[in-house]
């Protein structure tokens, strides 16, 4: 059991990574095109942006698929993925950019900080000069008490 933890936060962990890199250096880069949609205001619901969500869910999906039969590496490290893609809805989607209004803007500092550090990296709708590309791993100035 304890591999199997170990698994899923290495998933997780390596979500958060690679998603950073990749937020950084390739949507921000090379495959603007569809990230920019993000960054942009949208008249619909979906987003050209939203491919990137089907292809991590898609790797989680494989993974599991193949790790399933012996219980191995793949699908906890796929369940790792999944939970990663799962709080990244909630946070992302749902509390930052309100896609769907289920809950009001945060009070919790820890979320408020990556509220903050989202909102910072979408002050620009360009493809240089934004900031703060993780989801969870984000610079500890946005954690700071605003004074009153």
């Amino acid at each position: 059991m304890l591999k199997a933890i170990g698994f899923i936060l290495l998933g997780f962990l390596l979500m958060e990574l690679s998603g950073w890199f990749i937020h950084k250096y390739l949507m921000h880069g090379p495959l603007w095109k569809i990230h920019k949609t993000h960054h942009q205001p949208s008249k619909s619901f979906f987003e050209l942006n939203d491919l990137f969500s089907l292809f991590f869910g898609g790797i989680a999906i494989v993974l599991i698929f193949l790790g399933v039969e012996a219980l191995d590496f793949r699908f906890w490290m796929g369940v790792g993925i999944s939970t990663y893609g799962m709080l990244y809805f909630f946070l992302h989607d749902v509390l930052v950019h309100r896609r769907l209004k289920w809950f009001d803007r945060p009070k919790n500092s820890w979320l408020m900080g990556i509220f903050k550090a989202h909102q910072a990296h979408h002050k620009t709708n360009q493809k240089e000069g934004a900031v703060s590309f993780g989801l969870f791993l984000v610079p500890k100035e946005y954690f700071k008490k605003e004074e009153q």
